[in-house]
């Protein structure tokens, strides 16, 4: 269980952003030999100007976490092997609620969300998503994070010209009820379950996943015998797209190296 021998990889795509986040992550690992896919949530097989001229989207608005999981699995089921998950964010929990369900070789959680049982009651968490709830706005309509937001949450301390052009990049709207579904047991984890080999980044910069978030999610798992490691760098949540994603990329590769 502590060694990874697979070739495949699936990129996990958080919320508010396009699977196309995953571009030049894709291209690399392809380049060190792994077969890898980003697929999009359902719902969100699209660019991402087309996704925003969608919303307020009544059918992504109906979906769900469980619906997002559920999709995965069957591409995960679909492949020759368990391939390696590496997930940011909200993809991040998702990953290791699929990891919990035995369909993953490996864990790489990138300033990743918190599975059920670790409430996150950190303010920037609370500022930065709360709206994505919708506690007082329809369901069936989708949630578009304004580029303030997108500001605060996940770019903070670029230049605006660089804030600017990753937005209109990859920002695009969210279902209500998926980001709820983070919350209920369509998002359970068995921390004390044996696992395979875990890698928790988190970056001191990072407003919506505050590395003290992310720390907690580390420290509930339990089992002794499970390989799982945590590293912190100076990040923002925009990590995936940072001038440094090679050098964090490559430091992935060389941790999944080690333990093929």
């Amino acid at each position: 269980m502590n060694r990874i021998l697979s070739k495949n990889i699936v990129f996990i795509t958080g919320a508010f952003v396009s699977h196309a986040c995953w571009d030049d992550w894709k291209l690399y690992f392809e380049g060190k030999g792994y077969n890898t896919i980003a697929p999009p949530w359902p719902g969100k097989d699209a660019d991402a100007v087309t996704l925003r001229a969608r919303h307020p989207d009544p059918v992504l608005a109906a979906v769900t976490l469980e619906d997002i999981v559920n999709s995965y699995a069957r591409i995960i089921r679909s492949l020759p092997e368990k391939p390696i998950l590496i997930g940011h964010s909200f993809g991040g929990a998702i990953s290791q609620v699929l990891m919990n369900q035995g369909l993953a070789a490996a864990v790489v959680a990138i300033h990743a969300a918190p599975p059920q049982g670790v409430f996150p009651y950190e303010l920037n968490f609370l500022r930065s998503g709360w709206k994505a709830l919708g506690l007082f706005t329809s369901l069936n309509k989708t949630y578009m994070m304004s580029f303030e937001k997108w500001q605060f949450a996940f770019t903070n301390g670029m230049s605006y010209e660089d804030q600017k052009n990753a937005y209109y990049a990859i920002a695009i709207p969210e279902s209500k009820r998926a980001a709820r579904g983070g919350l209920t047991s369509a998002a359970y984890v068995d921390f004390k379950k044996p696992h395979v080999p875990m890698l928790f980044l988190a970056g001191t910069k990072d407003q919506i996943i505050p590395a003290h978030l992310c720390a907690r999610v580390f420290k509930r798992y339990r089992d002794k015998g499970s390989i799982r490691e945590y590293k912190l760098k100076d990040r923002n949540h925009y990590i995936l797209g940072l001038p440094t994603w090679r050098q964090d990329a490559a430091e992935i590769l060389d941790w999944i190296g080690k333990r093929a």
